[in-house]
């Protein structure tokens, strides 16, 4: 009889932590749709574990952002302050200090988004998630989100008396978008590669690509964005520096976005992981054509969203190649 009892209360208690397992993957979930656009579609895509390693550092990564855009409710050393001690919590990661730290942040909102302000009210769930990541994925998402919370913090502290980010010349671009998005891509990279030997071979290469992949993401971004990121205050694009320049930045970091993409889909890495990195690059591709033919503002419709990834879908499941650059289909 005691040995059906161990063994009914060992069964209940496992169906009591896939409840929770559940449960928290939906609160992460919800917050994903809330606050973010092309990535809450891409990272449902992702196999397990790499889609809930993903999903948790999307959102430390977004708490970061929150603070780095808050320059019109914070003054400068609010937001830096705030960066600091988001860093140090993920350094020694503790649910308590996370409630502390949120009850700090919310006694004066740093955002009027109302994702956001719901996003750091769950930063204690969002952290205990981050601690149940196995030891690997816990290491390689801390390592990069702290690099990037003191990047920003950087890039707040260089703003001038006005609040405003003025940006004069291509490299200081590229050292920003490396900041916000260019981290992203070697984290990314590090996830992707984590247990999968199929991808070890290509490991160089993927690395090599993985800051491009986030700068042209980012620049596809800020050219699409450009007209309110200067009503708000972000001067990303130089003053003394042809746009056509940026474009060019960008098509070429979307050039290597697609190799990357590709080079997972040819060494047989999991369709999954060739659906997530290659929407967001199909989908800059479309956008940046469109922003430079129509100007800032510019985005392409929810139809057209839907097209680009049934498309890519229908590519990974036939077996042909996830995205082609412009380049690539006009030679072909």
């Amino acid at each position: 009889m005691s040995g059906d009892t161990d063994k009914a209360s060992a069964v209940s208690e496992q169906n009591q932590t896939t409840r929770q397992r559940d449960n928290e993957g939906e609160l992460l979930q919800d917050l994903l749709v809330k606050t973010s656009r092309t990535f809450a579609l891409a990272i449902p895509l992702l196999p397990d574990p790499t889609l809930r390693e993903v999903t948790i550092a999307y959102l430390l990564f977004r708490i970061a952002d929150t603070f780095e855009d808050a320059s019109v409710l914070w003054e400068k050393p609010q937001q830096i302050g705030a960066l600091e001690a988001f860093g140090d919590l993920l350094r020694e990661p503790s649910v308590e200090r996370a409630r502390e730290l949120t009850h700090e942040w919310q006694a004066n909102p740093s955002s009027e988004h109302a994702g956001y302000l719901e996003l750091l009210d769950r930063t204690p769930e969002v952290i205990a998630a981050f601690l149940e990541l196995t030891p690997g994925a816990r290491q390689v998402v801390a390592h990069h989100t702290i690099r990037t919370a003191e990047g920003m913090a950087s890039v707040v502290e260089r703003t001038g008396p006005d609040g405003v980010l003025r940006l004069d010349s291509i490299p200081e671009l590229q050292d920003y978008c490396y900041i916000v998005a260019g981290i992203v891509g070697e984290m990314l990279t590090d996830l992707f590669l984590l247990d999968r030997p199929l991808l070890e071979p290509i490991a160089d290469y993927l690395r090599q690509r993985s800051v491009a992949f986030g700068e042209g993401l980012q620049l596809v971004n800020i050219l699409k964005d450009s007209a309110d990121d200067n009503v708000e205050g972000r001067n990303y694009l130089p003053y003394d520096i042809e746009r056509r320049e940026v474009f060019d930045l960008a098509r070429q970091d979307l050039e290597a976005a697609t190799e990357y993409t590709l080079a997972i889909q040819q060494a047989g890495g999991p369709d999954g992981v060739v659906l997530f990195t290659g929407l967001p690059v199909a989908l800059a591709w479309a956008t940046l054509d469109k922003v430079e033919k129509e100007g800032p503002g510019a985005k392409i419709g929810r139809v057209e969203v839907f097209a680009i990834n049934s498309r890519l879908k229908r590519a990974v499941a036939a077996g042909r190649p996830a995205i082609q650059s412009p380049a690539t289909k006009k030679s072909a």
